[in-house]
């Protein structure tokens, strides 16, 4: 082996490790493409064809996006075997400390995906929403304690009030379920924990209000619950007054747009020596600063001495929606319906709030490469005539080593960029009486120019009957 094999061998290496800067939704093109054109058929068939991706490092989205095509093809059992899968692989999901430690040396794709918080809450409100449809109320129950613990789980791992850790959509949702299975009290409960989320942390992070609808069901859960007084509380603080709903009426989801997808971007950091055993990364541009413990005086001054060190980030890109609000229409009377939950929002904050915690987490792999990249290399220096031949042959071949493991390093610097991608830029809902028997109601999507698209639904509403339902907008601005 010589140096200029060596050389070669790495220029071969780089060109063949392009690919690997792709992004997860570039890799996963075929499927995109399918899904976002509407063509479910064939999206399922690409995702049929390729369950290899069901035990690799990204399998609980590979669950999650079955979970969303069935459920968008009317296959319900089908979407939730799916989603049910995706929800165990949270349950039980281990660290790998070797494929952590992985993640250090190469890229944090080595490891596996484990899903974002605001996901794995979206996973069990796909599961309730096909229950709701099939009218099975007990087992969206279910799932509605399971969204119980998961925000349980989320108000313990976060205490700042800065954070994303109540979700207001949810709360909202476990009050409908309670409220279509007869459980009044708890309904009213979880309306008002969603009013009090949407008023404190839903505007305050989000710029997001309380929905009139939740309004009405909160104004009326209180009047069932005969809690006059909070019911005469509410009305006031509300400027409304209870009306009681319809005997028969339909409540529709309205998924609207396609949630971000993740890229990369990288920072240059400059190794300083900080003294105490330290050395800083800096980077003026963005005014950011961390320390990092060094082991001796030898691994300071490779630090130091190679300057530069590029590190990348994921960050989200947003699929602005096409529409930007809908109405139904049944019975010649028009109903708004209101945005609930901004998941496009969401998603970009969980990511900011942890941002620190990425950079950190960069620089640590960065200088563990570097490390590696210098070993390698070993000490320099001394006058070539003092040098014998093999000596020279030594420290060529060191040289190229370390050339080669500095080439996939910087090759391999690549951010984690999966996500779930088939999840909506935003939801919308509402409430619509209808009539016993036969209805015709028309979803009305308008975009901010005012071009309008429609679909028409059929209904068929026993006695007394609350009916589900759900639409997804898939149109983007490209």
């Amino acid at each position: 082996m010589n140096l200029k094999w060596i050389k070669a061998v790495s220029i071969v290496f780089l060109a063949c490790s392009t690919f690997s800067c792709a992004t997860y939704y570039q890799i996963n093109s075929e499927f995109n493409q399918s899904f976002e054109q509407g063509n479910l058929e064939a999206a399922e068939r690409v995702l049929n064809s390729n369950k290899q991706a069901a035990k690799k490092k990204a399998q609980f989205l590979y669950f999650a996006n079955q979970g969303v095509v069935n459920s968008m093809l009317g296959n319900l059992e089908e979407s939730n075997k799916w989603l049910e899968k995706a929800y165990l692989f949270g349950e039980d999901y281990q660290k790998n400390y070797a494929s952590i430690a992985a993640s250090f040396l190469v890229n944090p794709n080595t490891i596996v995906y484990p899903g974002e918080d605001h996901e794995h809450l979206l996973l069990l409100y796909y599961k309730a929403l096909n229950f709701l449809k099939m009218k099975d109320y007990e087992s969206a129950l279910v799932e509605c304690r399971r969204l119980v613990n998961r925000q349980n789980e989320l108000s313990d791992k976060y205490k700042s009030d800065k954070k994303y850790k109540e979700d207001a959509f949810v709360h909202n949702l476990m009050g409908i379920i309670y409220e279509a299975s007869g459980e009044i009290n708890n309904a009213f409960i979880a309306y008002r924990n969603a009013y009090n989320i949407y008023e404190g942390d839903y505007k305050r992070l989000f710029g997001l209000d309380a929905p009139n609808q939740l309004k009405q069901d909160l104004l009326r859960a209180a009047h069932l619950n005969g809690f006059y007084t909070e019911l005469d509380f509410y009305e006031r603080q509300f400027n409304m007054k209870y009306s009681p709903a319809a005997s028969e009426e339909l409540v529709f989801f309205w998924h609207n747009g396609l949630g971000p997808v993740k890229s990369e971007w990288s920072i240059n950091f400059t190794a300083v020596d900080g003294g105490d055993g330290f050395v800083t990364f800096v980077n003026d541009e963005h005014n950011l600063s961390f320390p990092y413990a060094i082991s001796g005086p030898d691994q300071k001054s490779q630090l130091t001495d190679l300057r530069l060190f590029r590190v990348a980030f994921p960050k989200y890109e947003e699929r602005k929606p096409y529409f930007q609000r809908a109405v139904l229409e049944t019975n010649q009377t028009r109903y708004q319906l209101e945005l609930a939950e901004d998941v496009n929002a969401i998603a970009f904050k969980t990511l900011e709030e942890r941002m620190m915690q990425e950079l950190a987490k960069g620089l640590l792999r960065a200088a563990t490469k570097k490390a590696v990249e210098m070993a390698i290399r070993g000490p320099q220096g001394g006058s070539d005539e003092k040098k014998t031949e093999e000596e020279k042959r030594e420290e060529a071949i060191r040289e190229g080593l370390s050339l080669m493991v500095g080439i996939f390093n910087a090759s391999t610097e690549k951010a984690d960029t999966r996500n779930w991608q088939t999840i909506p830029h935003d939801i919308y809902y509402g409430r619509v009486p209808l009539n016993t028997g036969e209805n015709t109601v028309t979803l009305k999507t308008i975009s901010g120019s005012g071009a309008t698209a429609t679909q028409e639904f059929s209904f068929t509403a026993a006695k007394g009957e609350t009916l589900f339902h759900s639409f997804q907008s898939l149109e983007y601005k490209r």
